[in-house]
């Protein structure tokens, strides 16, 4: 990880602040993963194990390892050196479940939206969400075994993303990996709104 970036992206929010990052994307991602990854705190998770309710709904075909789900947010939190403390919250991947996302949503200073290469699809409705709220977000596609490895462009054209939407490679299992994701995020979404700002 490059430090120097890090403390540079900290030291341009005034501490101390906290501020907010979602973190979204389909079922069964990695949203879960990568929150627990990173925060230097007990994650908070609202997982249930998956029942009849889901049965033709949620799609496990690619993921038949997963037994559980997000039904309401996972929460972590990480402090950068300055001070400046983010909040994290995964947002819960399933349709009956995105009544959460306003309450979730409220106040961030944008998000992370995790893409799954085996399944980009998946991700259309975060892309959506956010782009209709105007909340800055990057596109994180997470690694996992086996699947297909595209590059960034690759993603980004299917995906239909503005140009200046950062698309990066990720694993939400690796720290330094995490880091460098909410590194984008915080300075994307800072950039994104000093602009909107600057125009007032």
């Amino acid at each position: 990880m490059d430090s120097a970036r890090y403390e540079a992206v900290a030291g341009a929010i005034a501490a101390p602040v906290v501020t907010k990052i979602l973190i979204a994307g389909g079922f069964g991602v990695g949203k879960t993963t990568l929150v627990g990854a990173i925060s230097e705190v007990r994650p908070l998770r609202t997982e249930e194990v998956l029942s009849e309710v889901g049965v033709g709904v949620d799609d496990t075909a690619v993921v038949e390892h997963k037994h559980t789900t997000t039904v309401a947010m996972d929460f972590g939190r990480i402090t950068f050196p300055s001070g400046v403390v983010l909040y994290l919250f995964g947002t819960p991947g399933q349709e009956r479940f995105w009544f959460m996302w306003d309450e979730l949503a409220y106040g961030a200073l944008g998000a992370v939206v995790l893409a799954d290469t085996r399944r980009l699809a998946d991700c259309f409705s975060s892309v959506d969400y956010f782009e209709r709220r105007r909340t800055p977000f990057v596109v994180a596609a997470n690694k996992f075994d086996g699947a297909p490895e595209y590059d960034t462009e690759t993603i980004r054209d299917a995906l239909d993303l503005d140009s200046d939407v950062p698309v990066l490679l990720c694993d939400a299992r690796r720290r330094d990996s995490v880091k460098e994701i909410l590194i984008a995020s915080v300075t994307h979404s800072l950039t994104k709104h000093r602009a909107a700002a600057a125009h007032r």
